[in-house]
């Protein structure tokens, strides 16, 4: 699992309001806890309101709502792939399909979207 698929896995954990270990996080991550450690010390330093020590747990200490455009690579490839299938048909949604590709392409220019390819 990339780094970053995890750190936003440990927040949507961590979004139920209760305290969670380094131990319980790992488990459910596939981690060890000395990567827990080092992303829990890394998600602080960050800014994100996240409070706990080693030995103890970890917790969101306030409420932490993440931008809908917060994607796996997976869910991105998918709705991409989706969307392509809309775009290309002769669907009645085909021109708002190439119009979403766009958007998606502007506002995640990690999807490396093709917009020369759009439309």
């Amino acid at each position: 699992m990339k780094r970053d698929a995890r750190l936003y896995d440990i927040v949507q954990i961590l979004r139920d309001g209760r305290l969670h270990t380094a131990g319980e996080l790992a488990a459910a991550l596939g981690v060890s806890t000395r990567t827990i450690w080092r992303d829990m010390t890394m998600m602080s330093a960050t800014g994100l309101p996240v409070e706990g020590e080693r030995g103890l747990g970890y917790i969101l200490r306030s409420p932490l709502m993440l931008p809908p455009t917060m994607l796996t690579p997976d869910e991105l490839e998918a709705l991409v792939e989706g969307l392509r299938h809309v775009a290309d048909g002769a669907s009645p949604r085909a021109r708002a399909a190439r119009s979403l590709l766009v958007k998606i392409a502007t506002l995640l220019p990690q999807a490396g979207i093709d917009t020369e390819k759009v439309g």
